[in-house]
């Protein structure tokens, strides 16, 4: 699934939260360079100096990755998911909150982390797959979605404007660059952030919410007047 999920007598209200680094405690592609050769390393540098977009960064870095899926797991749990990820959207469900995953990342090492913890959330993220001697082959949306981007492949900003539309509430959680715009769409006492986000959230004087584990942001969200 690649678009939003509709909203419910139950759950009207939606929580919009990055996976990489928010839901986990490390990107997935810095676990990935811990493995990798130098190649790879200088794919980043390259972003950094903004010689390529994150997107191909990201593409050329996974392809780099082994093809066998159970080496590619074993790096993909280093990220750190939240281990109380699963009983902390079960709270916000009961409390009235679909959960939503946009990613910059791979769907492909998100919904199997996720799986792990017994969770099938709906996610919108790059799609991708194993392909035998090229690694992890990351895809772009198709162009044709509302959410494409070319830098990154999936617009967040996009997916919150989306949601605004259709849910009566829309909280937003992340942690880097990417998800600045999207996050500055809610209001402040719906918007959590950590790392980067937090500390720039900090410098601007904007509101927001910041939080060190995923799980902190149920009780938080649950508590605001129109939760």
């Amino acid at each position: 699934m690649f678009d939003l999920p509709q909203p419910t007598d139950a759950q009207p209200r939606l929580l919009i939260t990055d996976f990489d680094s928010t839901l986990t405690e490390r990107d997935f592609y810095r676990c990935a360079l811990d493995h990798l050769p130098q190649p790879a390393h200088k794919l980043w540098d390259r972003y950094e100096a903004e010689a390529i977009t994150l997107f191909e960064a990201l593409h050329g870095i996974f392809a780099h990755l082994p093809d066998d899926e159970s080496q590619v797991m074993k790096i993909a749990r280093q990220t750190g998911l939240d281990a109380n990820v699963r009983p902390a959207v079960e709270q916000l469900s009961a409390g009235g909150w679909q959960t939503l995953v946009v990613s910059a990342g791979s769907a492909w090492y998100s919904r199997r982390l996720l799986a792990e913890q017994g969770l099938e959330l709906p996610i919108i993220a790059n799609p991708g797959e194993l392909v035998q001697g090229k690694g992890l082959q990351m895809r772009r949306l198709p162009d044709d979605s509302p959410f494409y981007s070319e830098a990154i492949g999936v617009d967040k900003a996009a997916v919150v404007r989306a949601a605004l539309e259709r849910f009566d509430a829309v909280a937003f959680a992340g942690d880097s660059p990417p998800d600045r715009s999207a996050a500055e769409l809610v209001p402040g006492d719906r918007r959590f952030a950590r790392g980067w986000l937090a500390d720039h959230f900090d410098e601007a004087h904007v509101a927001y919410h910041r939080f060190e584990r995923w799980s902190e942001i149920a009780p938080m969200l649950l508590s605001t007047p129109e939760s």
